[in-house]
């Protein structure tokens, strides 16, 4: 074996929490692997199609990576502000040049692409290094902490880790995609006279973002928590054979940030057998067959779709929750329901618990009261030197509901690298 290099941290995943996480971490001075199974970063926002970023108000604490992914992506035209001063909806195509710009620029950050763990090498309670496999060859890497981000605990898994079980309930998954050549002006004409509930269906015209373009939001779901405009289409679609029932589940489309004429599809609904990879399997095959589905309605109910293409669909599935760290401290629905304030906090949110569910009028969306969330969530409660970030946030199943959206995630990130900077300079060893 030849000789490890060393690092301060090395942190496994470049998604939403891993490039936050980075970021800090070589802003602050440590030696930092970023490590990406893909050949590019971002995750679920970029591989996954996730945009917008959902809204939640952090009172800016633990926010200098999003402010800084906000500024570059405007610098890329990969930005707009939308009217309910959502600063968060992006291009996620231009994202993977975004996210190189801001990291690539730290001699003190290595980033390896197209890299995964092999195997990890523990002594008592701590990881000694670990070893990467890459498209040429296999690297053994050495560290002082280790950070998983990789939102399926697939490192942590490695390192023997246990993870939360204390419910049979799931979210439910989606696999996105993205309709082009769409004439959208023509589009929200149509929408707006069909449904005038400004909480489901609204539009956007700012002179000052993307060239005057027009921007909106609509979606439709079979809960009869709320009058859907759209459902009468879909269930003609339905009576019609060109959907499915299950279809109506959940449909949610915005328009995109530097993107004319193109459409992002959150939606359609995937049901998460992550536990038997044979059944997984069957279900994406399922969903493509349902965004041809989307693709073939929406060109025949939409004004605007008539020439629709396909031209994206995700490739990384929109899981909501898989697995979930065994930490210090196991954040509960009730700390945040009862806005518990903790003496460590890694970020300030309030959005809401917000279940997605296979069954009719099963989905929970719950408000809540500004909450915290403690540092000790986030640490391993089996290994003294790793940390589990974004998804992978040591949560029961509601409290992670409302935790695991992208502006939360990248406050993890960049939490952590703050605490390890401070442990780094008040222990000379752990």
């Amino acid at each position: 074996m030849q000789n490890s290099t060393k690092y301060d941290v090395v942190i496994v995943g470049g998604g939403t929490s891993g490039c936050a996480c980075a970021y800090n971490c070589a802003k602050n001075n440590l030696k930092t692997l970023l490590i990406e199974k893909n050949n590019f970063l971002g995750g679920l926002m970029t591989a996954g199609l996730v945009v917008p970023i959902m809204k939640s108000s952090t009172k800016n604490y633990n926010c200098d990576y999003y402010n800084k992914l906000i500024q570059t992506a405007k610098k890329f035209s990969a930005q707009i502000t939308y009217k309910d001063k959502n600063d968060g909806w992006l291009n996620p195509e231009l994202l993977k040049i975004v996210l190189d710009d801001i990291l690539s620029k730290y001699n003190n950050l290595d980033i390896l692409f197209e890299t995964e763990v092999l195997d990890v090498i523990k002594e008592d309670r701590k990881i000694k290094n670990i070893i990467l496999k890459t498209n040429l060859l296999s690297i053994p890497i050495e560290a002082i902490y280790f950070v998983d981000a990789t939102g399926s605990g697939e490192f942590s898994q490695l390192c023997g880790c246990n993870f939360i079980t204390d419910t049979d309930q799931k979210q439910q998954n989606t696999l996105r995609f993205i309709l082009g050549n769409i004439d959208i002006d023509k589009f929200t004409k149509f929408i707006l006279k069909i449904d005038n509930n400004e909480d489901i269906t609204n539009t956007y015209r700012n002179e000052r973002d993307t060239n005057n373009e027009i921007h909106f939001t609509t979606a439709s779901t079979w809960d009869s928590s709320k009058i859907w405009a759209l459902d009468e289409y879909l269930k003609k679609g339905v009576n019609e054979g060109i959907l499915k029932e299950p279809d109506r589940s959940y449909f949610q489309i915005f328009s995109i940030a530097g993107a004319k004429g193109e459409v992002a599809f959150n939606c359609p609904r995937i049901n998460n057998y992550i536990e038997n990879p044979f059944k997984y399997s069957l279900e994406l095959i399922e969903a493509r067959r349902a965004i041809y589905r989307f693709y073939e309605f929406t060109k025949k109910y939409f004004d605007g779709f008539e020439n629709a293409i396909i031209v994206n669909i995700a490739t990384q599935t929109g899981i909501r929750e898989q697995n979930r760290i065994k930490s210090k401290y196991i954040y509960s629905k009730e700390d945040i329901l009862s806005a518990k304030k903790f003496k460590t906090p890694v970020l300030e949110a309030n959005y809401p618990i917000d279940i997605h569910s296979d069954k009719k009028d099963g989905s929970i969306l719950t408000k809540t009261l500004n909450y915290q969330l403690p540092i000790e969530s986030l640490m391993s409660d089996e290994i003294d030197n790793l940390y589990a970030i974004g998804k992978l946030v040591g949560a029961d199943f509601s409290a992670h509901s409302a935790l695991r959206v992208q502006k939360s995630c990248m406050s993890m990130g960049e939490a952590v690298a703050k605490h390890i900077k401070n442990e780094l300079f008040s222990n000379t060893e752990i």
